[in-house]
């Protein structure tokens, strides 16, 4: 193989941010709404929120080990190629094609030009440009796929550009997060709307097709376990900078500076707009939010209608092109290093004139467009967030693997709070896991089908490699 060189740009600020500019999208300003459904009170809405922060903290924390370790493009590819071998490696990038980042690139595109057609009504989603027979082409999906090709266009051309996209489009969305909760914050307490919600807080119960059902016992934290499913994806890529980690200045320090600056910025604010939700709205608006659009409704109540679905859209505009920029940038470099493994095209592996991966780009981008324009992208996620979990608890048991197989290695960064941190992370996540194969079964077992599909297809490179 051959080892993927580009050149360092990636400052720690481009770091910080692009770790917290690819995990906001728009979940936070939806998945409560269903989380509340699940948990019932607004204490336990919360505890799940923070307990997710707590894990991907957790994580980052045990990733910044391996960061140091092995500041190479591909970044999780190469540790769990380090740790457990290529085939192991292969099946994480197979997926994280096949469905994780190009879905994720997919689904936030998809959100960013329903929020568009709130300004312009021709996006509406509504809208059909082309039908054939149960084919449903819209204007909606088209501008989708139109802000990839840009995104991955402006990305093609060089480093510099995705980087200017990131800090704009993430500090811009930042300062606006942070607005939005200090505003809900003030104007909630003023109606003592929180105190009520918090009257009741671990009153655990779950509503389905409009009954509610009370909670207790350990149906009260198997609840927890499936509720966390949205916050955890909306915590999610996180990840994403280890895989850009060739282009960072000083990578073995500033990669897990930003990792660990990015998921706590990011938690913060995720518990922090939860707050300014609960003291807006009380938890059964919070669980019938129209179209589950929670963000959109708690502006809703300190502004006037109009303005309050116009203020929650441009938000979501500006927070959804921010965080497919950073998508866009980071994985690609992932399949670059897949590519110099001989395990993906092989024209990937290449830099263009601009000193970016402009074919890994490309084909990223064209997979991304076809997913959006399949409609199943949310399923394709939804099946593929219990392997994502798999491949996190499996990358940060390399952590332990590597301490064994590797004791001298150089470690300009050790995981902090080793070995109980980690351990505790994988004891968390597998317990999140073994609660979603026995409520989630249909799911799960699409997700494990999905990882299990790379299996032939990775021998059957090897077989290619061999007699070639």
């Amino acid at each position: 193989m051959s080892e993927v060189k580009n050149k360092p740009t990636l400052s720690l600020l481009d770091t910080t941010l692009l770790v917290s500019g690819s995990m906001i999208g728009s979940g936070i300003f939806i998945v409560s709404s269903e989380m509340a459904r699940t948990v019932g009170g607004s204490g336990w809405l919360l505890l799940c929120w923070l307990l997710t922060g707590v894990l991907t903290l957790f994580a980052a924390l045990s990733y910044g080990e391996l960061a140091g370790m092995m500041p190479k493009a591909g970044g999780q590819y190469v540790y769990i190629k380090k740790a457990f071998g290529s085939l192991t490696a292969f099946l994480y990038g197979w997926t994280v094609f096949l469905v994780i980042q190009t879905g994720v690139i997919a689904a936030v595109a998809v959100a960013f030009a329903k929020y568009v057609g709130v300004f312009i009504p021709f996006f509406n989603e509504d809208n059909v440009f082309l039908q054939i027979s149960t084919f449903k082409l819209t204007y909606a999906q088209l501008l989708a796929i139109v802000s990839i090709a840009f995104l991955t266009f402006i990305n093609s051309r060089g480093v510099r550009n995705g980087k200017m996209i990131q800090r704009v489009f993430t500090l811009a969305k930042l300062i606006a997060l942070f607005g939005l909760i200090i505003v809900g914050v003030y104007a909630g307490f003023t109606r003592n709307i929180f105190s009520e919600n918090m009257a009741d807080a671990w009153k655990a119960s779950s509503v389905k097709d409009s009954v509610t059902t009370m909670l207790s016992g350990s149906a009260i934290w198997v609840a927890v376990g499936v509720a966390m499913i949205g916050s955890l994806f909306s915590s999610d890529a996180w990840n994403n900078v280890t895989f850009i980690a060739a282009e960072i200045k000083e990578p073995h320090k500033n990669i897990p500076r930003g990792l660990m600056l990015g998921t706590f910025i990011v938690t913060v604010i995720y518990i922090l707009a939860n707050v300014a939700y609960l003291c807006l709205l009380p938890i059964h608006d919070i669980q019938n939010a129209p179209h589950d659009r929670v963000g959109a409704a708690a502006m809703a109540t300190i502004m006037n209608g109009n303005t309050a679905v116009y203020a929650m859209a441009g938000l979501i505009i500006i927070s959804t092109f921010g965080c497919n920029n950073g998508l866009i940038m980071a994985g690609a470099r992932l399949f670059q290093a897949m590519s110099a493994d001989g395990l993906f095209f092989k024209k990937a592996e290449h830099t263009n004139k601009y000193n970016v991966p402009g074919y890994a780009l490309a084909i990223q981008g064209i997979w991304a467009g076809i997913l959006c324009l399949s409609g199943s992208y949310g399923d394709l996620l939804e099946y593929a967030t219990f392997a994502s979990l798999l491949f996190y608890i499996v990358t940060i048991t390399g952590v332990f693997v590597l301490r064994k197989k590797e004791p001298d290695a150089p470690r300009p960064y050790k995981a902090l709070g080793y070995p109980v941190i980690p351990f505790l992370y994988i004891l968390l996540t597998a317990l999140i896991c073994i609660d979603l194969v026995y409520n989630k079964p249909d799911n799960t077992v699409r997700g494990l089908i999905i990882v299990a599909l790379g299996i032939p297809v990775y021998y059957f490179i090897q077989r290619k490699k061999v007699t070639v």
